[in-house]
């Protein structure tokens, strides 16, 4: 019998590949300014940080606890998406997808931001 795979395990498979997760978190966020759906927002960013090695990788690239950037990624309460995108949708913006100029960027900058939002 074949081994049948769930679509969740062939995304995270595909977006370990950095312009596929490029071209999937442009098309999640074109989708919220259509639709407005935070919690899919929040899911997709789940679902890339799990491909890109999970929250324990990705809390050693930023020096946060573990703990403590799961519950930033989990946050239902406060939707930031949202209130950033009324912000900017107010002054004429929208946010937009687009990789840093260094493939092998630090991401220990986020570590100060990410912190305030607990």
């Amino acid at each position: 019998m074949r081994n049948m795979r769930t679509w969740r395990e062939c995304l995270i498979e595909d977006l370990a590949d950095r312009d596929e997760t490029i071209g999937y978190l442009q098309a999640i966020l074109d989708d919220y300014y259509i639709f407005g759906h935070t919690v899919i927002v929040q899911e997709a960013l789940e679902t890339v940080v799990a491909a890109q090695g999970g929250v324990s990788e990705l809390a050693k690239q930023t020096g946060m606890d573990a703990q403590v950037l799961s519950k930033v990624l989990s946050n239902k309460e406060t939707p930031l998406i949202d209130a950033l995108g009324t912000v900017l949708n107010a002054l004429g913006y929208q946010l937009a997808i687009k990789p840093l100029e260094s493939e092998t960027a630090n991401l220990n900058f986020t570590s100060d931001v990410l912190a305030r939002c607990d």
